[in-house]
């Protein structure tokens, strides 16, 4: 055999195999998009989505938005201490999660859990978490806990649980084992092998994760005043049924500059924290431990400030069981038929919503990235609308939907396809910020414009990471949309709350199984399409 044969650049038949799993996901990606194509189109039709109703209701919101103006805020004093408590519920509630989900995690790692049936329990913990809306916890544990702050909170960690223990497992299974393997054969136990060995490689994809989910949180909390929970949405919801508009907008505005407010810090702690290159390694432990502090001394102020016992933030699980377990036996034959077509309006929605949402977002986040964006004024107005969008929970915008279209799900579908625009949009705009600035160079250095430079070397690179978040968009819609039928925008979420309203318990516990499995069928799906094509 010749040394010539020892030395060519690659074995074809790698070379043709590398092509072909190229080729399969091509087909795999293209036989998707023709299948949600035909999902949105029957979904669309399901839904009666017709854009001539949307035109016609444009009047309608023109009419809302002049009886908004201008905005006034009746009682600020009050309004201030409400928007304080606001945050610190976030806070609180984000840090109570984190408490649990960071154990709860190394048990649903897969290269962490000790057995796998241990395994299986904590992930079904966690998507059970996820699937459970926030505001059924809220109503709940209201029910069982009373009016106020702390089923708020609660209400807040126990859905948190759900992103939080989910991420924290995934950054763990993504983990290098070869620090494990060096602190194992030193001898070190479980525990040991855990703080030092996998900890330090989790801890920059933690923190990042721990800033969104309080910013998250912050935009839920004010949606739990609705219900009784805490808040500054309590003084929003008594002013939209005065229908004393003007108040509700000002309100609106003050919710914004937190949210703003927010945004800034959540940069400046990612940035902080995140984008160090150990160089130094004093500066950089500094700087954790004044975080670290930053979240303790946040704590202990939301403790005190919201006037909760810590006692009770124990003793609260003996009732919520109680109220819970009335969830129990399900009852499946309450409305007969009214279920399935409720559970089919709810995917419809979502899937409307994504459709819209991904074409609303997409053109709007590549203007919002700083690295691509034509021009410094369309950059900061395209951020801005990304912020003022995220600022409005999405049960605000299914209220001012519901006024302009009437009540059904084309409102609820609307409402999400508009919410999708402040978390999609920033998703796409962080997504191309963080590509590689090579092939983008190399494309322009040829004299190529804006549009070719976007198509050829811009969005090739974030597809993977657009599709990754337009799929978990669609988890978000489904998931929100079971909460939006509380204002009569259709979908699951009316009769779930009108089984919780007039105490049929078992039939809301039918609900939420259906909830759950529709939660964890999406999940499993979007894992298989990222699987396939990412």
């Amino acid at each position: 055999m010749s040394t010539g044969l020892l030395h060519r650049p690659g074995p074809p038949r790698a070379r043709t195999s590398d092509s072909a799993a190229a080729a399969r996901r091509r087909t795999t990606l293209a036989s998707l998009a023709a299948l949600g194509a035909v999902l949105v189109a029957l979904s669309a039709w399901y839904i009666e989505f017709a854009p001539a109703a949307l035109l016609d209701g444009l009047g309608n919101i023109a009419g809302l938005l002049e009886r908004m103006l201008p905005p006034r805020l009746d009682e600020p004093g009050r309004i201030w201490v409400l928007a304080l408590e606001t945050l610190l519920m976030a806070v609180l509630g984000t840090v109570l999660a984190t408490a649990v989900s960071v154990p709860l995690a190394f048990l649903a790692a897969r290269n962490t859990t000790p057995h796998p049936a241990v395994h299986a329990v904590a992930r079904g913990i966690i998507t059970f978490c996820r699937a459970m809306p926030d505001l059924l916890f809220a109503v709940l544990l209201v029910r069982a806990l009373g009016i106020g702050v702390l089923p708020g909170v609660l209400a807040l960690a126990l859905h948190s649980i759900g992103m939080l223990g989910k991420l924290f497992a995934d950054a763990i299974e993504q983990t290098d084992p070869g620090p494990r393997e060096a602190v194992r054969s030193a001898g070190a136990g479980y525990v040991r092998e855990m703080i030092n060995a996998v900890v330090p490689q989790v801890m920059p994809s933690w923190i990042g994760t721990f800033v969104y989910r309080i910013d998250i949180n912050l935009r839920t909390s004010v949606v739990l005043g609705f219900v009784g929970a805490g808040g500054i949405g309590f003084a929003l919801q008594d002013a939209l049924r005065g229908l004393i508009y003007p108040r509700a907008l000002g309100i609106v505005c003050v919710i914004l500059v937190i949210i703003a407010a927010m945004e800034v810090v959540s940069i400046f702690v990612r940035r902080l924290m995140l984008t160090s290159d150990g160089s130094d390694p004093r500066r950089e432990r500094t700087t954790r431990i004044v975080f670290s502090g930053a979240v303790i001394g946040s704590t202990v102020a939301a403790v005190e400030v919201l006037g909760i016992d810590p006692l009770e933030l124990v003793t609260w699980v003996g009732p919520a069981l109680e109220v819970f377990g009335r969830l129990v036996p399900p009852d499946f034959s309450a409305v007969g038929g009214k279920l399935a077509d409720a559970v089919l309006q709810t995917l419809a929605i979502g899937v409307v919503a994504t459709a819209l949402g991904a074409a609303l977002s997409i053109p709007l986040g590549v203007l919002a990235a700083r690295n691509v964006s034509p021009h410094p004024v369309l950059y900061a107005t395209s951020r801005a609308i990304v912020l003022a969008v995220r600022a409005v929970p999405e049960l605000i915008l299914a209220v001012v939907f519901v006024a302009a279209v009437g009540l059904g799900p084309l409102a609820g579908a609307l409402a999400l396809a508009l919410g999708s625009i402040g978390f999609l949009g920033k998703l796409v705009a962080d997504a191309i910020e963080e590509i590689d600035d090579g092939p983008v160079e190399a494309v322009r250095a040829v004299g190529a414009g804006w549009w070719k430079t976007l198509f050829a070397a811009v969005l090739p690179q974030a597809v993977p990471s657009i599709l990754g978040s337009s799929l978990y968009l669609l988890d978000v819609n489904v998931r929100t949309s079971t909460i939006l039928g509380i204002v009569g925008a259709g979908g699951i979420g009316f009769l779930l709350f009108e089984a919780i309203r007039t105490l049929n318990f078992e039939f809301a516990g039918a609900i939420v199984i259906v909830i759950f499995v529709i939660v964890y069928t999406i999940e499993r799906v979007s894992g298989w399409i990222r699987s396939s094509v990412i």
